[in-house]
């Protein structure tokens, strides 16, 4: 039986940039900070000689964003810019002004798909990505 969510990873090129988005610029806090190696993290991810660097955020603590800096093996840099690729995946932020977050995430390095738009009276929406291309969502709900 599933008890909760946890958190949603992503595999970014490097933390520290990262950070200064996640951190700095959605207003994430670090709860956790490490880094890994040996056979326990390569059994989890697949990969002999892994070598990882990871953080977890969170605004409330009832779920978490896991930011993953791969150093061996060294990360793929594709861009994937199809939403509709078969593991895709996105992370949802709800925002008062969406807005107004939308202009700063633009101005702090994340690519935009689309302006806020509405999709009912109350509630409105958009994608972005963030710097290393993971898809990012903000929506406002004013209902």
């Amino acid at each position: 039986m599933i008890l909760s969510m946890n958190h949603t990873g992503f595999v970014v090129k490097d933390l520290e940039e990262s950070l200064k988005f996640y951190r700095d610029v959605l207003g994430l806090k670090i709860t956790i900070r490490r880094e890994r190696t040996g056979k326990p993290i390569e059994q989890v991810v697949g990969y002999t000689c892994t070598h990882i660097k990871a953080a977890m955020l969170t605004i409330d603590e009832n779920h978490y964003v896991e930011l993953i800096q791969y150093l061996n093996p060294e990360p793929n840099t594709q861009m994937p810019t199809d939403r509709n690729i078969l593991g895709a995946s996105h992370l949802a932020f709800m925002v008062d002004d969406i807005e107004k977050e939308f202009k700063k995430l633009i101005s702090n390095g994340a690519q935009k798909l689309n302006e806020p738009v509405s999709l009912t009276p109350e509630r409105k929406a958009c994608y972005l990505q963030d710097p290393d291309g993971n898809w990012v969502e903000l929506i406002e709900d004013n209902s």
